[in-house]
């Protein structure tokens, strides 16, 4: 898995490190990758991801809550991974929130993004005190582009 993403992440670069962290869930974190959870696009400062309504239905024939959640989760761990050196830094949940506000009742693609300066500030605050937290609020939208919910994370970068 590559260990250095601080540079901007272009056409490839890009693929190859949602393919790395993709390969990470589906080794950690087997429930998430079983449901279709998938990164598709990461550089520094941007993810996107999605989860397919095939197989994430719930009784009322739209997406399943869980799905949606783990889906808007995961974002954070991208910001990371595109942003880190995986081998002095981790990072770690402390707090996300979801407010639903349609039923999803297609494929669902997800997207958040740190602005260069917020980028900046966490690897420096990370650099120096060896723990920096971040907020990253992610829109889940429908095919059409509806938006069926957002999140709201507070997530914490620490040297290991």
């Amino acid at each position: 898995m590559p260990t250095n993403h601080s540079a901007d992440a272009a056409g490839g670069e890009s693929a190859g490190l949602a393919s790395s962290l993709n390969a990470l869930i589906k080794d950690r974190v087997p429930a998430m990758y079983a449901l279709g959870i998938r990164i598709v696009e990461l550089r520094e400062g941007f993810v996107a991801g999605t989860a397919p309504l095939a197989g994430n239905l719930n009784h009322q024939d739209s997406m399943y809550a869980g799905t949606l959640f783990g889906l808007g989760e995961a974002l954070g761990a991208g910001i990371v991974v595109a942003s880190f050196d995986l081998s002095r830094f981790t990072a770690t949940v402390k707090d996300v929130q979801i407010r639903y506000r349609r039923p999803a009742t297609t494929d669902v693609r997800a997207h958040a993004s740190l602005d260069a300066g917020e980028v900046a500030r966490i690897k420096q605050e990370a650099a120096i005190a060896g723990k920096a937290e971040f907020v990253l609020d992610a829109e889940l939208t429908d095919l059409a582009g509806v938006v069926v919910a957002t999140t709201h994370g507070t997530y914490q970068v620490r040297r290991i």
